[in-house]
């Protein structure tokens, strides 16, 4: 009989890690998108992460330093720094290691638990269930997330617009890694991209491919 996955709330100390650390062991964990509503949350597994290293990473969204746009990531660990891209999309990270550091973790792609019904709502343009969070900006779209979530706590519990439980991890041999998706330069060949292997929820890869962007638009990073 296989075990139910454990709903016990990860502690901050889960994020306060190294990002390398963190990103891999996020696979199997449970995000859950509280609505405070008699509808119930949305829960979703994480089944592809992307890792970025802050002011040593060029692919990240802090490799030139603090702004007001990044603020969050220079935080404490534990808490979400969701960004808006290209004029059209969300996505969202977790912060992780000391304050100051500005590491996080994309949350690239997961499978949809529970709130379906909710969830095809929010992306009424998926043909089926697996695809509801193929991918970082389809995965937020999916939960509702977007800018007013930005610096919410993830450790706090239920009361927080999210959490994440310790779900099942995913067995080490199921852990495959890669290049980033859409990450040029320096950083293109860092294998920070993981994924669970077989998954039928993870994002295709793509290579980087340069395009002409305003000042203020991100990467694909965080």
């Amino acid at each position: 009989m296989i075990a139910a996955p454990d709903r016990t709330p990860l502690p901050r100390r889960f994020f306060d890690r190294p990002v390398l650390e963190v990103a891999p062991d996020l696979l199997g964990r449970i995000l859950v998108r509280h609505t405070h509503t008699p509808d119930g949350p949305i829960e979703l597994r994480l089944t592809e992460v992307e890792a970025y290293a802050g002011p040593a990473d060029p692919g990240s969204h802090a490799y030139r330093g603090r702004t007001e746009r990044n603020a969050v990531m220079f935080g404490p660990p534990g808490h979400a720094y969701v960004y808006f891209t290209y004029g059209m999309w969300h996505c969202m990270n977790l912060v992780c290691g000391p304050a100051g550091s500005a590491s996080g973790v994309l949350l690239r792609a997961g499978e949809i638990l529970s709130g379906h019904e909710r969830a095809h709502k929010h992306r009424p343009t998926a043909r089926n269930d697996r695809e509801l969070a193929k991918g970082p900006a389809r995965l937020a779209t999916a939960l509702g997330i977007d800018r007013h979530l930005n610096g919410v706590d993830v450790c706090a519990g239920p009361r927080s617009p999210m959490e994440i439980l310790t779900g099942a991890p995913a067995p080490a041999d199921q852990v495959l890694s890669g290049p980033r998706t859409g990450v040029g330069g320096e950083g293109a060949t860092h294998p920070w991209r993981f994924w669970i292997d077989g998954d039928p929820t993870v994002s295709p890869y793509r290579a980087h491919t340069p395009r002409r962007r305003s000042s203020d638009a991100p990467s694909d990073g965080t």
